[in-house]
């Protein structure tokens, strides 16, 4: 009894391990649109910008789902691509906003910047920890 509760317990710890390794990127439409509300609420964006802006962020996420899928294990070319469509896609969105609209919009690029930049040094501490060699 208690090797099966044993068993039963690490059963369940692995599996809560797995799912929490999965990333949730959600549909394209619900990527798109999470994104266009915040620029709505951040931007206050009129009817014309906001169907716009949602048309821009559907292709974006539609366009990273096909990216993810082709690039497989190449994460440099992954990278390259994401990074490529985010520049044209803002770049997009930019040409649609009034000047104080720009304004708050680099002001939050920046602090997206940040948020990765932090991110990328908290992956970078783990990432120096070499993997263990195949079992």
């Amino acid at each position: 009894m208690k090797k099966l509760m044993m068993i039963c317990a690490l059963v369940f710890s692995v599996m809560t391990y797995a799912n929490a390794q999965q990333k949730n990127w959600g549909t394209p439409e619900e990527r798109a649109q999470k994104m266009t509300d915040r620029l709505v609420e951040k931007l206050k964006l009129n009817d014309d910008q906001k169907e716009k802006v949602s048309t821009i962020y559907m292709d974006q996420a539609k366009a990273m789902t096909k990216i993810r899928e082709e690039a497989g294990d190449d994460k440099v070319a992954m990278r390259e691509k994401v990074m490529k469509l985010r520049r044209d896609d803002n770049d997009k969105i930019d040409a649609l906003l009034t000047n104080d609209q720009k304004a708050t919009y680099k002001v939050m690029q920046d602090e997206q910047k940040e948020r990765m930049k932090k991110g990328g040094d908290r992956q970078k501490t783990t990432s120096d920890v070499k993997p263990a060699e195949n079992m």
